[in-house]
């Protein structure tokens, strides 16, 4: 394929074609492209809201792939997941149209504001949403390309007037390194997407370069290991809730679904420091205690004063499958959450029950996600379900993976089953009998919190319409 022409000028008008633009990250692409100003068009292989929502605004798009789409383009960009035998592909290839990467389109964009990457690997979504807020509240009208859709906005993407973008540094194919940044939050490295880096110690080093690369403030958790040794080499600005670091919170505090905690800042790690103040969250657990102190920390590099910081994020509501309610039926209730790497997990469901919840027990449905991810690591999923009291297991969610041999779901209960032989555990790799199993098992009082990155996120809708069913309707 074509190398791209990284000399295209985003800051005249171009006519762009988006391959696959019901995606979410291509969706972002494409609203980011068309409110910068330029002509976009796009195809998918399926009508969705998303592509009714980018019609709205202007995009043009063809259900099905047609070579004839990309006449008359400027530059043609594409995921990694679109085959480079797509016939737009093909036919740009044949035409001397520039093909871009994800990646390298995102690059382009970043190059026209000051960008703020937020990277690591879980909680990009919750920390760049939440910076986003702050730095709207400080009236300095940030443009944004976040993974999720943020609740109160109704999109994942803008472009604005002011200075600065927010943008979600990916790290699973290398778009983290590629990216023009002006500044960084790094939330934690841990073990994912071997099949790019072959090894935990390769995505170290991928970080540390990442990281090196950037020129202006550097914020990164000092409670992550590997973070905490980069820390040590690079003039960077840390946080942290257990470890000592430049802004820390203190006096952390669960209820009522949300979080409050005491924030410090010392100039010099393990200091006493100056209390900034209180920051009172919407959100539950630790981790989200975590993301918001790094955006304490990167507000307050950039000028934002406590005073701004603190009501911004009371405000913020969170982000679309990040411990989702979904409906209570006959005593139950119902959350989603994207939540598919072992450490996230066994976040959620810590933060499940704080001291004013009643659920009687917490069931936990799991939907492993790529086969080339469970091939790699389905052992690590042993203790992470260790807060729920009943776990459920259905088969694997492809996202595009070829099937392996003797790689299923059924690995992730094994490792459960060894490490935990007490565990009440369920294997029900049919979407059917998960229904079924969930229909008759789930009792009032319990919370049933469904997780994964694929298409378990309707799970809750088809559980409480099979219960109704088996009421006979009620």
């Amino acid at each position: 394929m074509k190398s791209a022409n990284l000399q295209l000028d985003l800051s005249t008008c171009k006519r762009i074609h988006v391959v696959g633009v019901g995606g979410p990250g291509m969706s972002a692409i494409a609203q980011v492209l068309v409110e910068m100003g330029h002509v976009v068009s796009g195809s998918d292989i399926k009508d969705s809201e998303t592509v009714q929502r980018l019609r709205e605004i202007g995009v043009t798009i063809n259900i099905g792939h047609d070579a004839e789409s990309v006449h008359h383009c400027d530059a043609v960009t594409a995921s990694s997941a679109i085959p480079k035998h797509n016939t737009e592909l093909v036919e740009a290839l044949n035409s001397g149209i520039a093909i871009l990467s994800r990646a390298q389109m995102l690059a382009l964009i970043c190059g026209q504001k000051l960008s703020i990457g937020i990277a690591g690997t879980h909680g990009k979504t919750t920390t760049s949403s939440m910076l986003m807020t702050v730095l709207r509240a400080a009236q300095l009208h940030p443009s944004f390309v976040i993974g999720g859709e943020v609740r109160g906005v109704g999109s994942g993407a803008s472009w604005d007037s002011g200075d600065h973008l927010v943008v979600e540094a990916d790290e699973s194919d290398g778009t983290h390194e590629q990216l023009p940044l002006g500044a960084v939050i790094v939330t934690n490295i841990d073990i994912d997407h071997l099949d790019h880096f072959s090894t935990f110690e390769n995505m170290v080093e991928s970080f540390e370069r990442f990281i090196d690369a950037v020129s202006g403030p550097k914020v990164i958790c000092a409670d992550d290991a590997s973070l905490s040794a980069i820390a040590l080499k690079q003039n960077v600005t840390t946080y942290a809730i257990h470890s000592p670091a430049q802004f820390t919170a203190r006096n952390v505090q669960f209820h009522d679904g949300g979080s409050t905690f005491d924030v410090f800042r010392q100039e010099v790690p393990g200091g006493n420091g100056l209390l900034l103040g209180r920051v009172t969250l919407r959100l539950r657990g630790e981790h989200n205690v975590a993301n918001a102190l790094g955006v304490v920390a990167m507000s307050t590099l950039l000028g934002i004063h406590f005073d701004v910081i603190a009501p911004a994020l009371a405000t913020f509501s969170g982000v679309s499958r990040r411990f989702d309610l979904r409906g209570n039926d006959d005593g139950v209730s119902f959350v989603d959450d994207y939540a598919h790497l072992p450490t996230e997990i066994s976040a959620v469901l810590s933060s499940c029950t704080d001291e004013t919840d009643s659920w009687t027990r917490v069931v936990a449905v799991f939907q492993p996600n790529r086969f080339n991810r469970m091939q790699y690591m389905s052992d690590a999923y042993a203790d992470c379900f260790a807060a729920a009291d009943h776990v459920v297991i259905t088969d694997i969610y492809s996202s595009g993976t070829t099937p392996i041999a003797g790689v299923t779901g059924k690995l992730v209960v094994d490792a459960i089953a060894q490490a935990h032989p007490n565990t009440s555990i369920a294997w029900k790799p049919t979407r059917a009998e998960l229904i079924q199993h969930l229909a008759t098992e789930l009792r009032s009082g319990d919370l049933c919190i469904s997780m994964g990155c694929g298409d378990i996120e309707t799970l809750p809708d088809e559980v409480i319409t099979a219960r109704r069913a088996l009421r006979g309707g009620s």
